[in-house]
């Protein structure tokens, strides 16, 4: 017997509004959110809704997630280098703006973070992304609407 799909969320820096888009979709398609953070979150009374504390630390909830996460599950990251961990594993990402990442572009974000890194260590660029948005929200639902259809 197959274990069912899990949705596992890297939720220390996931905006409430994709939180509050996976609490609905957990309600309306039967299938269990599990939220990695290091600090305490507040969850709705749906019982396919977990949470799960792991210890602090800058990868903690990162580790927890890849050591949990299964072929055919979905995570929910802007964490790039967890991305990269779980993908290989069948493992689908939606990052909480929308971006679906898969095994061909994952060598490029990689790529990408690094360079961007290395701007940042060099003072050449400073500052995060740009602020959470409708436009972002709408992005995240479709690409979890997407994914639910297939599972």
């Amino acid at each position: 017997m197959t274990r069912a799909v899990h949705i596992w969320v890297d939720a220390d820096a996931t905006p409430r509004p994709v939180k509050e888009i996976l609490y609905r979709a957990s309600e309306r398609c039967q299938i269990a959110v599990i939220l990695v953070a290091n600090s305490w979150l507040r969850l709705p009374g749906h019982k396919l809704v977990r949470f799960i504390q792991v210890a602090q630390g800058p990868d903690e909830a990162d580790n927890y997630i890849a050591e949990h996460a299964c072929q055919r599950d979905l995570v929910i990251t802007a964490d790039i280098p967890l991305a990269a961990r779980v993908i290989p594993n069948g493992v689908a990402v939606i990052q909480p703006n929308g971006r679906e990442l898969d095994q061909e572009s994952i060598d490029e974000a990689l790529s990408l973070r690094d360079f961007k890194e290395n701007l940042r260590d060099t003072g050449t660029i400073t500052g995060g992304p740009p602020p959470f948005g409708a436009k972002q929200k709408q992005r995240f639902a479709n690409a979890l609407d997407r994914w639910l259809s297939k599972h």
